[in-house]
């Protein structure tokens, strides 16, 4: 039962980082590549109608940990805390911006809340990718099952350590790198003319720095996290995973180059979801691993939640997440093809 609900949480995290991932990564490059007002608003109605459908899956992911990892959901909200209020900020800071940003028929308006819009996504991005930089690196346990982090100490990744060390710093710098990617594919495949050109100049920028930042962070988490090789030791199938990642990677190229827009999203998917199943291959059983004493990790077996309990949630989160899975595909075929340049925002 554990295992099983390991899997599923992986795959909410996967199913938000490939939808809220365009968005973020189309908001993150807006600014680059939309040159006047009308690509501005091309870009913020391709995203228009999803953004907000898309972070259904963050709070649906946040409840599925209350529900089945208690434990580690009290750990992390308490010892994340400062973090975490910092991806509310830019979480509010970012939908206000898209929602205010038509209010106001003013040049000076719209240039301060594109600004917030594409800060916010940015450090959205990046901040997301810092977090996932914490769990694989393991936090300072004790032996109460909590923790506390500062926000820097020495930027070492020997205990104290705070939220940002370089190893954390370039798993963000990463993940906006590949959010960013990810984010000009889409505006590829939602847009035409100049824009879409820009666009996919983009990717094709943004592209080495995904493959160079990737293979830097592989090889660092190798020597950080023993577990990845001890996993790899144990089940070598596990190496499916990060052979999606790299063969989505370079689909996504190849596609790119050929102006086969859906096939590059698609293909950039994929090897995001790859990149987190690797991520969570690596450090099972721990949910969270100790940077102090193995023994004081956080694992399934000891945050899981009660059997019976699992058991009966299953039968509500199964209907509940194939609703939102329903809704997903059906706003995406809704406002699916190219978007009119200068249109409101919805």
């Amino acid at each position: 039962m554990g295992t099983l609900w390991f899997c599923l949480v992986t795959l909410m995290l996967a199913a938000y980082a490939v939808l809220d991932g365009y968005d973020l990564g189309a908001g993150a490059i807006h600014l680059g590549i939309a040159k006047t007002e009308a690509d501005r608003r091309a870009v913020l109605q391709s995203i228009g109608p999803l953004w907000d459908g898309n972070e259904v899956w963050l709070v649906a992911l946040g409840g599925t940990l209350f529900f089945a990892f208690p434990r580690l959901y009290a750990a992390s909200f308490s010892g994340f805390y400062l973090p975490l209020m910092m991806v509310l900020w830019l979480l509010i800071l970012r939908g206000i911006a898209i929602e205010l940003r038509s209010h106001v028929q003013d040049a000076m308006w719209w240039s301060f809340w594109d600004f917030v819009f594409m800060l916010a996504s940015a450090l959205l991005a990046a901040v997301f990718g810092v977090a996932l930089g914490n769990v694989m690196r393991g936090v300072a346990i004790d032996h109460s099952g909590r923790f506390f982090l500062a926000l820097w100490t020495d930027f070492g990744v020997s205990p104290p350590v705070g939220a940002l060390d370089w190893y954390t710093i370039a798993v963000g710098l990463f993940s906006l790198a590949t959010m960013a990617h990810h984010g000009a594919l889409w505006v590829a495949l939602r847009t035409g003319g100049e824009l879409q050109d820009r666009a996919r100049r983009s990717a094709r920028a943004t592209w080495p720095l995904v493959l160079v930042a990737g293979t830097a962070v592989t090889v660092a988490t190798f020597r950080i996290q023993p577990q990845l090789s001890r996993n790899l030791g144990r089940a070598p199938w596990g190496a499916v995973f990060p052979a999606l990642a790299i063969g989505g990677l370079i689909a996504a190229r190849v596609f790119t180059s050929r102006a086969r827009d859906h096939a590059a999203f698609f293909s950039s998917a994929a090897a995001i979801a790859g990149m987190l199943a690797s991520a969570a291959f690596g450090i099972y059983p721990y949910v969270l691993p100790s940077l102090t004493d193995p023994a004081l990790a956080l694992t399934i077996d000891n945050t899981l939640a009660g059997h019976r309990g699992l058991s009966l949630g299953l039968m509500w989160w199964t209907p509940g997440m194939l609703l939102a899975a329903a809704y997903a595909i059906y706003a995406h075929v809704k406002f699916s093809g190219k978007v009119e340049a200068g249109a409101e925002v919805h």
